[in-house]
């Protein structure tokens, strides 16, 4: 299993530039979304950030754009209840979802964002990716095989990024990593790599930023 979801290699110099340029233009946030019809025209290709509550997904938006208040980092779960969505550049979109699982809020708010989410990915044809984002110390956990199954049934590509990577000491980085590979090999919708960060020390965000912009 591990051969089949290896971890992502270093980029090659061009694609690391590509992703260094894109992210070292402009990126603005344009939009909080409530309701499919806020969306903004579906006229680039965009990529999506899931992420159980608190796995770290605002602090790694803002590593990757390097910005410090771009995506609103906050300790409380389920803050975040929109789909906010963010210009990179004049040809793609970043979109944030809400967190899921977890979230401190009213059943019914959370089933609100739960039905959203379904259709937002189920709905949107400029979607070239989604990073489902794993918390390094925790593994794969139940709210995450729902957001992947939901990603399966909505035939959208998705590909894990785990977070959090300095958080661990190596023994439990390897046994969780070898436990996401195992997860991965249940769903076809997964992308074959692993991309492993840590938004404070920034491993992986060079590659993450070469991922992005490699997508057509």
């Amino acid at each position: 299993m591990s051969l089949k979801f290896p971890l992502a290699p270093e980029p090659e110099f061009e694609a690391s530039e590509k992703g260094r340029l894109l992210f070292a233009g402009p990126v603005e946030f344009l939009k909080g979304v409530v309701a499919m019809s806020g969306m903004p025209p579906a006229d680039r290709i965009e990529v999506c950030f899931a992420g159980r509550s608190n796995v770290g997904k605002s602090s790694l938006i803002n590593a990757l754009t390097g910005r410090k208040t771009l995506a609103r980092a906050s300790n409380t779960p389920g803050r975040t209840q929109e789909i906010n969505f963010f210009t990179l550049g004049e040809e793609r979109y970043l979109v944030d979802l809400p967190g899921y699982g977890y979230a401190e809020a009213p059943v019914a708010i959370v089933a609100k964002w739960q039905a959203l989410l379904k259709q937002y990915l189920s709905g949107r044809a400029t979607l070239r990716r989604a990073f489902v984002l794993i918390d390094t110390r925790h593994g794969v956990k139940a709210v995450d095989e729902e957001i992947m199954k939901l990603l399966n049934r909505s035939a959208v590509t998705f590909q894990v990024v785990m977070t959090k990577s300095d958080k661990v000491n190596n023994a439990t980085r390897e046994a969780n990593i070898a436990q996401v590979q195992a997860a991965l090999a249940k769903h076809p919708a997964a992308y074959p790599e692993i991309i492993i960060t840590s938004s404070e020390k920034g491993e992986g965000v060079e590659t993450l930023r070469a991922t992005i912009a490699g997508l057509v």
